[in-house]
Protein backbone atom coordinates (compact mmCIF):
# COMPACT_ATOMS: atom_id res chain seq x y z
CA UNK A 1 0.00 0.00 0.00
CA UNK A 2 1.31 3.43 -0.97
CA UNK A 3 1.92 5.73 1.97
CA UNK A 4 1.16 9.44 1.60
CA UNK A 5 2.35 11.97 4.15
CA UNK A 6 1.08 15.49 4.69
CA UNK A 7 2.33 18.47 6.68
CA UNK A 8 1.25 22.08 6.71
CA UNK A 9 2.32 25.46 8.00
CA UNK A 10 3.38 29.00 7.20
CA UNK A 11 7.11 28.25 7.16
CA UNK A 12 7.66 31.88 8.03
CA UNK A 13 10.51 31.35 7.67
CA UNK A 14 11.51 27.76 6.96
CA UNK A 15 14.06 26.65 9.56
CA UNK A 16 16.00 23.50 10.46
CA UNK A 17 13.16 22.30 12.71
CA UNK A 18 10.79 22.32 9.73
CA UNK A 19 13.47 20.59 7.67
CA UNK A 20 13.95 17.91 10.30
CA UNK A 21 10.22 17.20 10.17
CA UNK A 22 10.16 17.11 6.36
CA UNK A 23 13.22 14.86 6.20
CA UNK A 24 11.74 12.52 8.81
CA UNK A 25 8.59 12.25 6.73
CA UNK A 26 10.53 11.56 3.54
CA UNK A 27 12.20 8.61 5.23
CA UNK A 28 8.87 7.13 6.32
CA UNK A 29 6.42 7.63 3.44
CA UNK A 30 6.40 7.06 -0.31
CA UNK A 31 5.19 10.57 -1.11
CA UNK A 32 4.93 13.80 0.85
CA UNK A 33 2.66 16.81 0.42
CA UNK A 34 3.50 20.14 2.05
CA UNK A 35 0.71 22.72 2.27
CA UNK A 36 2.00 26.23 2.87
CA UNK A 37 -0.30 29.05 3.96
CA UNK A 38 -0.41 32.69 3.04
CA UNK A 39 0.28 34.83 6.13
CA UNK A 40 0.91 38.36 7.31
CA UNK A 41 3.34 37.41 10.09
CA UNK A 42 6.22 37.78 7.64
CA UNK A 43 6.61 40.03 4.61
CA UNK A 44 8.15 37.34 2.41
CA UNK A 45 5.52 36.30 -0.17
CA UNK A 46 3.99 32.85 -0.20
CA UNK A 47 5.49 31.75 -3.52
CA UNK A 48 9.02 32.56 -2.30
CA UNK A 49 8.49 30.53 0.87
CA UNK A 50 7.05 27.70 -1.20
CA UNK A 51 10.04 27.76 -3.53
CA UNK A 52 12.41 27.31 -0.58
CA UNK A 53 10.84 23.89 -0.05
CA UNK A 54 10.71 23.07 -3.76
CA UNK A 55 14.40 23.83 -4.20
CA UNK A 56 15.55 22.01 -1.06
CA UNK A 57 13.21 19.04 -1.55
CA UNK A 58 12.28 18.68 -5.24
CA UNK A 59 10.63 15.32 -4.52
CA UNK A 60 8.00 16.99 -2.32
CA UNK A 61 4.64 18.09 -3.72
CA UNK A 62 4.11 21.67 -2.54
CA UNK A 63 0.62 23.20 -2.49
CA UNK A 64 0.34 26.98 -2.08
CA UNK A 65 -2.71 27.73 0.08
CA UNK A 66 -3.52 31.30 -0.93
CA UNK A 67 -7.04 31.15 0.49
CA UNK A 68 -6.35 29.07 3.58
CA UNK A 69 -7.95 29.77 6.96
CA UNK A 70 -6.46 32.73 8.83
CA UNK A 71 -4.99 32.56 12.29
CA UNK A 72 -3.66 29.93 14.64
CA UNK A 73 -6.06 28.62 17.27
CA UNK A 74 -7.27 25.56 19.16
CA UNK A 75 -10.82 26.89 18.97
CA UNK A 76 -12.96 24.07 17.59
CA UNK A 77 -14.62 26.28 14.97
CA UNK A 78 -11.21 27.20 13.59
CA UNK A 79 -10.14 23.55 13.65
CA UNK A 80 -13.19 22.55 11.62
CA UNK A 81 -12.52 25.26 9.04
CA UNK A 82 -8.95 24.07 8.65
CA UNK A 83 -9.96 20.42 8.41
CA UNK A 84 -12.54 21.18 5.73
CA UNK A 85 -10.08 23.32 3.82
CA UNK A 86 -7.38 20.63 3.76
CA UNK A 87 -9.85 17.90 2.81
CA UNK A 88 -11.00 20.12 -0.04
CA UNK A 89 -7.43 20.57 -1.28
CA UNK A 90 -6.82 16.82 -1.25
CA UNK A 91 -9.89 16.10 -3.40
CA UNK A 92 -10.28 12.58 -2.06
CA UNK A 93 -6.61 11.60 -1.82
CA UNK A 94 -6.05 9.42 1.23
CA UNK A 95 -3.32 10.65 3.54
CA UNK A 96 -1.80 7.89 5.68
CA UNK A 97 0.49 9.99 7.90
CA UNK A 98 0.05 13.56 9.17
CA UNK A 99 3.28 15.23 10.29
CA UNK A 100 3.52 18.14 12.71
CA UNK A 101 5.29 19.38 15.80
CA UNK A 102 2.27 21.23 17.18
CA UNK A 103 -0.99 20.53 19.01
CA UNK A 104 -3.01 20.58 15.79
CA UNK A 105 -1.52 17.23 14.86
CA UNK A 106 -4.23 15.63 16.99
CA UNK A 107 -7.36 17.00 15.34
CA UNK A 108 -5.92 17.05 11.81
CA UNK A 109 -4.82 13.41 11.90
CA UNK A 110 -8.28 12.37 13.11
CA UNK A 111 -10.00 14.37 10.36
CA UNK A 112 -7.71 12.84 7.75
CA UNK A 113 -7.90 9.32 9.14
CA UNK A 114 -4.11 9.36 9.26
CA UNK A 115 -1.41 8.40 11.73
CA UNK A 116 -0.51 11.28 14.05
CA UNK A 117 3.25 11.74 13.60
CA UNK A 118 4.54 14.40 15.98
CA UNK A 119 8.18 15.19 15.24
CA UNK A 120 10.31 16.86 17.92
CA UNK A 121 7.27 18.50 19.52
CA UNK A 122 9.35 19.46 22.56
CA UNK A 123 11.99 21.15 20.32
CA UNK A 124 14.78 19.04 21.78
CA UNK A 125 16.59 18.02 18.62
CA UNK A 126 16.19 21.42 16.96
CA UNK A 127 15.57 24.06 19.65
CA UNK A 128 14.15 26.83 17.48
CA UNK A 129 10.84 28.26 16.26
CA UNK A 130 9.85 30.55 13.40
CA UNK A 131 8.99 33.24 15.94
CA UNK A 132 12.55 33.12 17.30
CA UNK A 133 14.05 33.36 13.82
CA UNK A 134 11.81 36.29 12.87
CA UNK A 135 12.85 38.12 16.03
CA UNK A 136 16.57 37.88 15.24
CA UNK A 137 17.64 35.93 12.13
CA UNK A 138 21.33 36.56 12.78
CA UNK A 139 21.18 35.19 16.34
CA UNK A 140 19.56 31.98 15.08
CA UNK A 141 21.57 31.84 11.86
CA UNK A 142 22.70 28.22 12.39
CA UNK A 143 19.08 27.08 12.29
CA UNK A 144 18.39 28.56 8.85
CA UNK A 145 19.66 27.24 5.52
CA UNK A 146 21.69 29.51 3.24
CA UNK A 147 18.89 29.44 0.67
CA UNK A 148 16.42 30.88 3.17
CA UNK A 149 18.78 33.20 5.01
CA UNK A 150 19.67 35.22 1.91
CA UNK A 151 15.98 36.16 1.57
CA UNK A 152 15.89 37.43 5.16
CA UNK A 153 18.54 40.07 4.43
CA UNK A 154 17.78 43.50 2.96
CA UNK A 155 20.22 44.05 0.10
CA UNK A 156 21.21 47.69 -0.39
CA UNK A 157 23.34 48.75 -3.36
CA UNK A 158 25.11 52.04 -4.01
CA UNK A 159 25.65 53.05 -7.64
CA UNK A 160 27.16 56.09 -9.27
CA UNK A 161 30.11 57.39 -11.23
CA UNK A 162 33.72 57.14 -10.11
CA UNK A 163 34.66 59.18 -7.02
CA UNK A 164 31.12 59.72 -5.76
CA UNK A 165 31.60 58.17 -2.32
CA UNK A 166 30.18 54.68 -2.91
CA UNK A 167 32.98 52.79 -1.18
CA UNK A 168 33.12 55.21 1.74
CA UNK A 169 29.41 55.05 2.55
CA UNK A 170 29.21 51.29 2.03
CA UNK A 171 31.92 50.61 4.60
CA UNK A 172 30.66 53.29 7.01
CA UNK A 173 27.13 51.87 7.01
CA UNK A 174 28.41 48.34 7.57
CA UNK A 175 30.22 49.58 10.65
CA UNK A 176 27.18 51.51 11.89
CA UNK A 177 24.83 48.52 11.48
CA UNK A 178 27.46 45.96 12.52
CA UNK A 179 27.03 43.89 9.41
CA UNK A 180 28.91 42.91 6.28
CA UNK A 181 29.52 44.78 3.04
CA UNK A 182 30.61 43.79 -0.46
CA UNK A 183 33.38 46.00 -1.82
CA UNK A 184 33.76 46.77 -5.52
CA UNK A 185 35.46 43.81 -7.16
CA UNK A 186 35.89 45.57 -10.50
CA UNK A 187 38.30 48.19 -9.24
CA UNK A 188 40.57 45.52 -7.74
CA UNK A 189 40.38 43.45 -10.92
CA UNK A 190 41.16 46.45 -13.11
CA UNK A 191 44.17 47.42 -10.99
CA UNK A 192 45.61 43.91 -11.26
CA UNK A 193 44.86 43.22 -14.93
CA UNK A 194 44.91 46.58 -16.74
CA UNK A 195 47.39 47.18 -19.55
CA UNK A 196 47.80 50.82 -20.47
CA UNK A 197 44.64 51.47 -18.42
CA UNK A 198 42.57 49.06 -20.54
CA UNK A 199 41.06 45.60 -20.05
CA UNK A 200 39.48 43.23 -22.56
CA UNK A 201 35.77 42.96 -23.32
CA UNK A 202 35.67 39.43 -21.86
CA UNK A 203 37.17 40.72 -18.61
CA UNK A 204 33.92 42.49 -17.83
CA UNK A 205 32.14 39.14 -17.54
CA UNK A 206 34.78 38.02 -15.04
CA UNK A 207 34.27 41.21 -13.05
CA UNK A 208 30.49 40.76 -12.87
CA UNK A 209 30.73 37.10 -11.81
CA UNK A 210 33.50 37.81 -9.30
CA UNK A 211 31.55 40.67 -7.75
CA UNK A 212 28.42 38.55 -7.35
CA UNK A 213 30.43 35.78 -5.67
CA UNK A 214 31.77 38.36 -3.24
CA UNK A 215 28.23 39.54 -2.56
CA UNK A 216 26.97 36.02 -1.90
CA UNK A 217 29.72 35.32 0.59
CA UNK A 218 29.04 38.56 2.46
CA UNK A 219 25.29 37.99 2.29
CA UNK A 220 25.44 34.73 4.22
CA UNK A 221 27.28 36.46 7.07
CA UNK A 222 25.16 39.63 7.12
CA UNK A 223 22.99 40.83 9.99
CA UNK A 224 19.72 42.34 8.72
CA UNK A 225 21.42 44.36 5.94
CA UNK A 226 24.03 43.84 3.26
CA UNK A 227 25.60 46.99 1.83
CA UNK A 228 27.00 46.64 -1.68
CA UNK A 229 29.43 48.91 -3.54
CA UNK A 230 28.34 48.98 -7.22
CA UNK A 231 26.84 46.11 -9.21
CA UNK A 232 26.63 44.50 -12.64
CA UNK A 233 24.75 47.50 -14.05
CA UNK A 234 27.73 49.75 -13.29
CA UNK A 235 30.08 47.15 -14.78
CA UNK A 236 27.85 47.10 -17.88
CA UNK A 237 28.15 50.88 -18.17
CA UNK A 238 31.95 50.66 -17.94
CA UNK A 239 31.98 48.03 -20.67
CA UNK A 240 30.03 50.37 -22.95
CA UNK A 241 32.44 53.17 -22.12
CA UNK A 242 35.51 51.03 -22.85
CA UNK A 243 34.33 49.02 -25.86
CA UNK A 244 31.04 50.50 -27.06
CA UNK A 245 29.29 47.23 -26.20
CA UNK A 246 28.96 44.69 -23.41
CA UNK A 247 29.44 40.89 -23.47
CA UNK A 248 26.35 38.68 -23.43
CA UNK A 249 26.68 37.34 -19.88
CA UNK A 250 27.21 40.78 -18.38
CA UNK A 251 24.24 42.14 -20.30
CA UNK A 252 22.02 39.41 -18.85
CA UNK A 253 23.33 39.89 -15.31
CA UNK A 254 22.71 43.62 -15.56
CA UNK A 255 19.11 42.96 -16.60
CA UNK A 256 18.63 40.67 -13.60
CA UNK A 257 20.08 43.24 -11.21
CA UNK A 258 16.82 45.14 -10.92
CA UNK A 259 15.44 42.22 -8.88
CA UNK A 260 18.65 41.40 -7.03
CA UNK A 261 18.58 44.34 -4.61
CA UNK A 262 15.91 45.76 -2.32
CA UNK A 263 17.11 49.37 -2.44
CA UNK A 264 19.14 51.37 -4.94
CA UNK A 265 20.93 54.53 -3.81
CA UNK A 266 22.50 56.79 -6.42
CA UNK A 267 25.55 58.68 -5.12
CA UNK A 268 25.56 62.17 -6.62
CA UNK A 269 28.65 63.83 -8.11
CA UNK A 270 28.39 66.83 -5.81
CA UNK A 271 31.42 65.96 -3.65
CA UNK A 272 35.07 66.93 -4.42
CA UNK A 273 36.68 64.77 -7.07
CA UNK A 274 39.49 62.48 -5.91
CA UNK A 275 41.91 62.67 -8.83
CA UNK A 276 43.79 59.37 -8.49
CA UNK A 277 45.92 57.78 -11.23
CA UNK A 278 43.25 55.25 -12.17
CA UNK A 279 40.54 57.83 -12.91
CA UNK A 280 39.83 59.93 -15.97
CA UNK A 281 39.05 63.37 -14.62
CA UNK A 282 36.14 65.30 -13.13
CA UNK A 283 34.55 66.07 -16.49
CA UNK A 284 34.44 62.35 -17.25
CA UNK A 285 32.82 61.79 -13.83
CA UNK A 286 29.98 64.23 -14.61
CA UNK A 287 29.35 62.60 -17.99
CA UNK A 288 29.38 59.09 -16.53
CA UNK A 289 27.00 60.18 -13.76
CA UNK A 290 24.50 61.33 -16.40
CA UNK A 291 24.87 58.05 -18.26
CA UNK A 292 24.25 55.97 -15.13
CA UNK A 293 21.22 58.07 -14.27
CA UNK A 294 19.82 57.58 -17.77
CA UNK A 295 20.43 53.83 -17.59
CA UNK A 296 18.55 53.54 -14.28
CA UNK A 297 15.65 55.43 -15.79
CA UNK A 298 15.65 53.24 -18.90
CA UNK A 299 15.57 50.12 -16.73
CA UNK A 300 12.70 51.58 -14.64
CA UNK A 301 14.68 51.00 -11.44
CA UNK A 302 13.50 53.18 -8.51
CA UNK A 303 16.38 54.86 -6.73
CA UNK A 304 17.07 57.46 -4.06
CA UNK A 305 19.72 60.10 -4.67
CA UNK A 306 22.30 60.79 -1.96
CA UNK A 307 23.87 64.24 -1.78
CA UNK A 308 26.00 66.20 0.65
CA UNK A 309 28.47 65.08 3.27
CA UNK A 310 28.94 61.49 4.36
CA UNK A 311 26.86 62.08 7.50
CA UNK A 312 24.07 63.73 5.50
CA UNK A 313 24.00 60.79 3.14
CA UNK A 314 24.06 58.27 5.97
CA UNK A 315 21.18 60.01 7.77
CA UNK A 316 19.13 59.70 4.61
CA UNK A 317 19.89 56.00 4.32
CA UNK A 318 19.05 55.55 8.02
CA UNK A 319 15.67 57.19 7.50
CA UNK A 320 14.84 54.97 4.52
CA UNK A 321 15.88 51.77 6.29
CA UNK A 322 13.81 52.71 9.34
CA UNK A 323 10.65 52.69 7.22
CA UNK A 324 11.49 50.07 4.61
CA UNK A 325 9.76 46.70 4.73
CA UNK A 326 11.19 44.07 2.35
CA UNK A 327 8.83 42.87 -0.38
CA UNK A 328 6.40 45.71 0.42
CA UNK A 329 5.06 48.30 -2.00
CA UNK A 330 6.92 51.05 -0.12
CA UNK A 331 9.21 53.31 -2.02
CA UNK A 332 9.73 56.79 -0.78
CA UNK A 333 12.00 59.43 0.58
CA UNK A 334 11.23 60.09 4.26
CA UNK A 335 13.31 63.24 4.25
CA UNK A 336 10.95 64.71 1.72
CA UNK A 337 13.19 65.47 -1.24
CA UNK A 338 14.64 63.76 -4.29
CA UNK A 339 12.05 61.00 -4.35
CA UNK A 340 12.49 59.02 -7.55
CA UNK A 341 9.42 56.93 -8.36
CA UNK A 342 9.94 55.90 -11.93
CA UNK A 343 7.00 54.98 -14.17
Amino acid sequence: MKTLGLTLGKFAPLHKGHQYMIETALQEVDELIVVIYETTVISIPLHIRANWIRRLYPQVRVIEAWDGPDGYSDDREHEIREEQYILGLLQGEQVTHFYSSEFYGGHMSIALGAADRRVDEARIKVPVSATMVRSDPYKYRKYVSDLVYRDLITKVVFVGAMSTGKSTITEALARRYQTTFASEYGREYWTEHQVDRRISLEAFDEIAVGHMKREEQALLEADRYLFVDTNAITTYMYALDYHGRAPELLTRLALENAQRYDLFFLCDDDIPYDDTWDRSGDQKRHVFHKQILADLQERRIPYITLRGTLEERMRKVDAVLAEFEPYSNYFGDPIGENRQCLP
